[in-house]
């Protein structure tokens, strides 16, 4: 089966009833855990930004509470599984703020890990190459939001 495009099915789905819309919903959420979050963030979640920015640094510091720090190649393993989980929920909430601002937490967490990043290439340059995504990212914002988040990167830098 092929998938039509997003305009057909925008056509298709404004077609459909209320009770339709509602079925086609929790069917949807059945099949992939992300389809769930992404309807819990709509529903629940999108009225209460920073609620969603706090429940999400939370996950963060859970999960860098249970990073194994025997090897750097555990710990690189673990870094990259958090970066993706962030950037998921960035995907949900298509703010650039919200984005950055997790962003900025997730680099104030690694820099502050302990052992250093310092010793590890890889782990700097995840560290770096987030940074420079920020910078980019930051551009697009309004000028008093850019100041804010400049003061922020000059923190981690120092």
């Amino acid at each position: 089966m092929k998938a039509v495009t997003v305009k057909e099915l925008k056509l298709e789905l404004s077609e459909r009833s209320q009770s339709e819309m509602i079925d086609l919903c929790i069917r949807l959420s059945r099949f992939k855990k992300e389809n769930k979050e992404l309807l819990t963030y709509l529903l629940f979640e999108s009225s209460n930004e920073e609620g969603y920015i706090e429940s999400v640094k939370s996950e963060i510091d859970d999960q860098f509470e249970l990073i194994n720090t025997k090897t750097y190649y555990f710990i690189k393993k673990s870094v990259r599984k958090i970066l993706r989980t962030i950037k998921k929920y960035n995907r949900y909430s298509k703010k650039k703020e919200t984005e950055i601002e997790l962003i900025i937490y997730f680099c104030k967490k690694l820099a502050d890990f302990k052992p250093s990043i310092k010793g590890n290439t890889v782990l700097n340059n995840i560290y770096v190459r987030e940074i420079a995504g920020i910078r980019k990212k930051m551009k697009a914002l309004h000028e008093d939001l850019q100041y804010d988040y400049e003061l922020e990167l000059k923190k981690l830098d120092s």
